[in-house]
């Protein structure tokens, strides 16, 4: 089994790389599959290639979930929150939170760096967009805002509240954001199983 982002099977060498496998007597079936769809409260596309020595490659049933929102994990009483209307903030993140409040109300979570969501961010009763290694989504309540905190992109990413992680809080984002959702990697292995 890997993973990876869809974009490997875009690879320059991606072709010689498929060859190589199937040349020590591999199939190779590819999965595009969103861990939200597998009950992961994030919507992260990735590719599952699942390689077999069989004589066809072997196609999982990923059955789709009902989606977790982002609620699920969001802790309005942690944090360390900042008045939104403040010297220095960028015009495009308020003009994010003005957009986002016109969609979503006072509550909603929103790209602090990057263009995910576009300009509104999105409704906290879905899930969570991709978390990626660095610190990329903001928590808006009200008139303050937040950036997400490790424990929330842990459990973003499906990790158990008694994951072992570094103090440090960059390299714990870091870290999530390399990482597959457990419970995604749980749900591709069982379907693995009962095809196999």
């Amino acid at each position: 089994m890997i993973e990876n982002v869809q974009e490997f099977m875009d690879w320059a060498l991606y072709p010689a790389w498929l060859a190589a496998v199937q040349a020590l007597g591999y199939q190779v079936a590819p999965h595009v599959v969103d861990c939200a769809d597998l009950g992961v409260p994030q919507h992260r596309v990735r590719l599952f290639l699942v390689l077999t020595r069989s004589k066809a490659p072997l196609m999982l049933e990923l059955h789709r979930r009902q989606h977790v929102p982002a609620t699920s994990f969001l802790d309005f009483d942690a944090g360390r929150w900042s008045l939104i209307e403040r010297p220095g903030r960028a015009q495009t993140t308020l003009d994010r939170v003005r957009n986002g409040r016109q969609r979503f109300g006072e509550r909603f979570i929103m790209p602090y760096y990057g263009k995910g969501s576009g300009t509104t961010g999105r409704d906290i009763n879905r899930p969570i967009g991709t978390i990626t290694t660095l610190d990329r989504w903001a928590l808006v309540d009200g008139d303050r805002m937040r950036m997400l905190s490790a424990d929330e992109a842990l459990a973003a990413q499906s990790f158990p509240a008694d994951t072992l992680r570094p103090d440090n809080h960059r390299l714990t984002m870091h870290m999530a954001g390399n990482a597959v959702p457990p419970l995604a990697g749980q749900r591709v292995i069982e379907a693995l199983l009962k095809a196999a």
